[in-house]
């Protein structure tokens, strides 16, 4: 079946985020620049907002929360190293483009959101758009997963204020976990690994995004 013209229209500005917005500010993942071209981002944004689906910057999805902007997504998904045979855990589902993403690259995809309209919707969306294999559900993100552990990446999208270790218990060996770390207005992207039982962080960028809740 041929696209329809609004289609067409989405899929060119998704080449056109890609091209210019995330291959050119050094994305290299060719996995994960399939992902941002194959995920319509403007299906996941309120309907008011849609013009503005593709630009590079976070933008409002209710519950005071926010969808990323579409190179910081890229950005995290390209450093955990996901492969298709991965388990990841995503705490923060938010409207679920990164949940996508994520599915794009492996089906074993796990996310928690602490509202619960918010994780409703997005569980509700994702099995609309294919995602069949996402699991999704409210909770405390501080718990992480446990019954499903462990988990070779595990990716925060809302800042706590300090590494929540009983989210980093859950990586497997080997395992990375991503998350934005620190206070409003005063945050670093840390991306830390378990190898030999002990964890290794490092700092990647300073980021904004939402704190994370109990």
């Amino acid at each position: 079946m041929n696209p329809t013209p609004i289609e067409s229209h989405y899929s060119l500005l998704r080449e056109q985020m890609v091209d210019c917005q995330i291959k050119a500010r050094g994305i290299k993942d060719e996995r994960v620049l399939d992902a941002l071209r194959k995920v319509p981002r403007h299906c996941f944004i309120p309907a008011q907002l849609i013009s503005e689906a593709y630009a590079d910057y976070p933008l409002p999805i209710g519950e005071g929360q926010t969808i990323s902007q579409p190179y910081i997504v890229a950005f995290m998904s390209e450093q955990l190293e996901i492969e298709p045979d991965h388990k990841i855990l995503e705490i923060g589902t938010g409207s679920g483009y990164q949940t996508a993403v994520l599915a794009e690259l492996t089906p074993k995809v796990y996310s928690v959101e602490y509202y619960p309209q918010l994780a409703d919707q997005s569980a509700r969306r994702l099995h609309q758009m294919g995602y069949l294999s996402v699991k999704v559900r409210q909770g405390n993100g501080y718990q992480g997963w446990p019954e499903e552990a462990p988990f070779n990446g595990i990716i925060l999208t809302c800042a706590p204020p300090e590494i929540p270790m009983k989210l980093a218990a859950q990586l497997a060996e080997g395992g990375k976990m991503i998350l934005p770390l620190g206070y409003p207005g005063l945050q670093d992207l840390i991306l830390i690994k378990k190898q030999k039982g002990a964890f290794y962080r490092k700092s990647l960028l300073s980021v904004a995004f939402v704190p994370m809740l109990k």
